[in-house]
């Protein structure tokens, strides 16, 4: 079974392309993009300290424990040092 589209009706994007398009950051020089190294760089949109979060403007929700959810909804692990990590200068 097909299922047709009603005549004069188009086929929109889905909502991921048009995310995947659009940027928040309106910065000059431009934000770091989400897919960058130093993505972590970008400024805040929305900051939530009491929830444990931001946004930043190249749509990276960025949490305290240094945890990050990229707009695509890709995980990055928290990355922050341990305890018996610490280095200290001489």
């Amino acid at each position: 079974m097909t299922i047709e589209e009603p005549a004069g009706l188009t086929s929109r994007p889905s909502p991921t392309s048009q995310r995947e398009t659009r940027t928040m950051c309106q910065h000059q020089p431009p934000c770091p993009t989400a897919l960058s190294a130093d993505r972590d760089a970008a400024l805040p949109v929305a900051h939530h300290p009491e929830q444990g979060w931001s946004l930043l403007c190249n749509g990276v929700l960025l949490f305290e424990d240094t945890g990050e959810l990229l707009p695509d909804g890709s995980v990055i692990a928290p990355h922050r040092p341990t305890a018996g990590t610490v280095t200290t200068a001489a």
